[in-house]
Parts: structure tokens; C-alpha cells; sequence
């Protein structure tokens, strides 16, 4: 990193640090306006797999370039980290949203534009530090614990997610409508595994990476999707009154 980016670097970090608390605070008061809980007065809306595809696509681009153009040489450990971005970006920008079954629903302009926000911010961080500090992860780092740990918790939560997705599409198969009860999987458990899932995947990258980008990333993440879970799961108990009791929103056994 040159001279002045390198000044401002850890500043943006302490900005994530300090955003993600406001996001999740706030979130428990305003409920994200989209999917089921889509509603007017947030503006232009856009059909919710093109803007899917969209601010998913900007993570792609935006960690894989601004890791291209690191200096930090790239040994193997990174690349086996870049890949690992791309295989869960590239599934949630190309392969997720066509299998939504959205039947033309539409999502507010504002969300999509503050999600590539995001998207772009977090690949910067994820994406820079990891091009240029490459030379700081030799192949020994591959023996680390928080590396086995790391990745091993990363590829779980990306099993959960992605299991717990289907399980949502097939009650969604064709001729069915409306939402039902989902059960399987870790729908046994928690309302929202697949929110779960994520948390454990960015939880895993942070250790796996030991790094601060990784851990704003983490944070966020959990910031996001924790009360975005308290949301549904209240959501779910109000409009299904045989609702399983023993669920609960996204931490089995807690919360």
C-alpha cells in the first residue's frame, strides 16, 4: 500500500468496528424492506433477482481486483482464501437468486445500492489486505491451528446455509404459494439456519485469515443477520399459530 493508504487503512476498519453496532441496534427498530417483509415508501424498487445478481456480482469484482493489484506476491494460502470468497460469492450472485422462485417480487432501489456499498467497502478491506500482506501467509500458515479451525467452520456454515436454502425451495415448487413452516435440517433448531449458516462462514474466514478486515467482516455479518433473524422468527410464531415452541431465531438452545 502506498504512504496515504496505508494512513487511512485502519481507519476504515475502526469504521466498520464502529458502524456495526449502530446497523444492529438499529435493525431491531427498522425491518430491512424486502422479501416478506417488502413494503412501499422506500423509494424506486427493482425485480429482486436482477438486483440480487447485481450487489452479489459487485463482491466478486471487488475483492477479486483489488486483490489482483496487491503487491504482497501471493503464495499459495492466499489463493486458497481468494477462492474461498469467490466460490460462496460467485454461488450467491449466479446460482442463488435463480432459484428463489420470486415470481416478480421487487425490492426497493435503496437496499440494492446500499448493499453494493457494502459489498464494495468489504472487498476493499478482505480484498487489499489480503493482496498485499500475502507474503505474511507462507505455507506454514496452512498447519495453524486458526487456519484448520478457520476454514473447517467456514466450509460448515456454507453447508448449512446452502442446505437450508433448499429446504425454503421445495416449499416453494411449482403450484405451491404462499409460506409455510420449513422443517429439516437445522430448521429443527433455529428459524433461520441459513442466517446461522453465514455467521459461521464469515466467523471461520476471520479466524482462518487472523486478520482485522476478516473480523469486521464477521462482525458485520452477525450485525446484520442477528436481529434480521429475531425479525423473521417473530414473523413466523405471529403467522402460524402451531409454530414449534422449542425453535429458536438463529443460536440453537439460546436465542
Amino acid at each position: 500500500m502506498g504512504g496515504l493508504e496505508q494512513s487511512v487503512f485502519p481507519y476504515l476498519v475502526l469504521a466498520g468496528f464502529i458502524s456495526a453496532p449502530i446497523v444492529f441496534f438499529s435493525l431491531f427498530f427498522v425491518t430491512a424492506p424486502y422479501g416478506r417483509h417488502g413494503r412501499t415508501g422506500w423509494g424506486p424498487t427493482i425485480n429482486s433477482v436482477t438486483g440480487w445478481v447485481i450487489m452479489e456480482s459487485v463482491a466478486v469484482i471487488a475483492f477479486g481486483g483489488f486483490f489482483i493489484i496487491g503487491t504482497g506476491g501471493g503464495g499459495g494460502v492466499v489463493w486458497v482464501f481468494f477462492a474461498m470468497w469467490q466460490i460462496h460469492y460467485v454461488h450467491r450472485a449466479l446460482i442463488f437468486p435463480f432459484r428463489m422462485r420470486s415470481s416478480g417480487k421487487r425490492n426497493p432501489v435503496a437496499i440494492v445500492l446500499m448493499a453494493i456499498a457494502f459489498n464494495v467497502y468489504n472487498g476493499y478491506l478482505n480484498g487489499r489486505y489480503l493482496g498485499t500482506h500475502a507474503d505474511s501467509y507462507d505455507t506454514a500458515w496452512m498447519t495453524q491451528p486458526c487456519f484448520v479451525v478457520g476454514v473447517l467452520l467456514f466450509f460448515i456454515g456454507m453447508a448449512i446455509n446452502i442446505h437450508s436454502d433448499q429446504i425454503l425451495f421445495r416449499l416453494r415448487q411449482a403450484g405451491k404459494r404462499g409460506y409455510r413452516i420449513p422443517f429439516g435440517g437445522m430448521y429443527r433448531f433455529v428459524s433461520c439456519p441459513n442466517y446461522l449458516g453465514e455467521i459461521l462462514q464469515w466467523t471461520g474466514w476471520a479466524i482462518a485469515t487472523w486478520s482485522l478486515p476478516g473480523l469486521v467482516f464477521a462482525v458485520w455479518t452477525a450485525a446484520n443477520l442477528v436481529p434480521r433473524a429475531r425479525t423473521h422468527h417473530l414473523w413466523y410464531r405471529d403467522r402460524f399459530p402451531n409454530y414449534p415452541a422449542e425453535r429458536k431465531a438463529i443460536v440453537p438452545w439460546f436465542y
